[in-house]
């Protein structure tokens, strides 16, 4: 007989494909009939479909599959249609937002960003049908809609650093390129453009919050398979009819971090925590710039870091103007 392991999933059961609750009256069918794939077993659920989209979804995926294709052809024209070293130079390729000569004006040549704009648009509402399908799903189920506006948290970041921080600021070229190494680069040019984002405490709430969101995530996973034995998968259960699962992992927090979480608290900590992260950093993103111009500067006002030591050299920005 096979061991307990807790790990993997070592003992897969296999029977009729599950289908779930029976959807609201006039809902779209689900597509497939459902299969299993050993190896995902091994690490979660194994059963594959079947698969729901509706209106919502599939155009979602439709607007999603164009932003993909421009960002891709205008990626692979850039080396003049050579596969070879497209894939190559992949990771450095990017798909720039138009110049600050053309201000938010949505009409921009093509060439010139209009391909930026248009696979934006598509990006953004493929972003958006997806949550809308995220939403609506769940209220047909019968579920709380905490998955919805978890997402919108990162809704809000994305349309943050591509419309509404460029919008305020009136140029696109505020905007991130596409691109991998171009993104980051792009981040890197803005915090020093900025006095270093270090230094703005939207940004360091956005950090502790994304830090602490894989430390509560990967300890609660490692609680509740730690007591996977005692049936601590059933947390539902616990969090009423409190077993011994329940009882030891909440001996154990408090034994080795001082406090206790319940089978209920610890998902509201952990659900808080990762929206605050990117909730508290699209907040940073729409400050800079727009109400701050150098946050080390502001950090120095405000006593948040130290002063320039004393050099001897003047400022020139204390001596006046020429004429004076």
């Amino acid at each position: 007989m096979a061991t307990y392991q807790n790990i993997f999933t070592q003992v897969q059961l296999r029977g009729e494909p599950e289908m779930g609750v029976a959807l609201p009256p006039g809902s779209e069918a689900r597509i497939g009939e459902g299969g299993f794939v050993h190896v995902l077993g091994l690490i979660g659920q194994a059963q594959i479909g079947p698969i729901y989209l509706g209106w919502t979804g599939l155009f979602s995926l439709i607007f999603g599959f164009t932003a993909f294709e421009i960002i891709g052809l205008n990626m692979l024209a850039s080396v003049h249609w050579n596969p070879i070293q497209f894939v190559r130079l992949l990771p450095w390729l990017s798909l720039e937002p138009p110049g600050p000569e053309y201000g938010f004006t949505p009409f921009v040549p093509l060439a010139k960003g209009g391909w930026w704009i248009m696979a934006g648009f598509c990006l953004t509402t493929s972003v958006l049908l997806w949550w809308v399908r995220t939403y609506t799903r769940a209220r047909a189920l019968g579920m709380g809609t905490h998955v919805a506006w978890a997402f919108l948290s990162a809704i809000w970041l994305f349309l943050v650093l591509g419309f509404i921080r460029p919008f305020f600021m009136g140029s696109w070229a505020e905007s991130v390129p596409f691109g991998i190494f171009p993104h980051l680069d792009w981040t890197a040019a803005f915090s020093i453009r900025y006095g270093n984002l270090f230094y703005n405490p939207f940004h360091c709430f956005s950090i502790a919050f994304l830090y602490g969101s894989t430390l509560l995530f990967a300890m609660h996973g490692a609680t509740i398979l730690a007591v996977g034995r005692y049936g601590g998968e059933r947390e539902i259960e616990q969090i009423t009819d409190r077993g011994t699962a329940s009882e030891r992992a909440a001996l154990f927090w408090r034994w080795t971090m001082g406090f206790n979480a319940t089978m209920e608290s610890i998902h509201r900590w952990a659900w808080w925590f990762a929206v605050l992260t990117t909730l508290t950093g699209g907040i940073g993103i729409l400050l800079t710039g727009t109400v701050v111009d150098n946050w080390y500067l502001w950090a120095q006002q405000h006593g948040y870091a130290p002063h320039y030591p004393a050099t001897g050299v003047i400022d020139p920005a204390t001596l006046g103007s020429a004429g004076k």
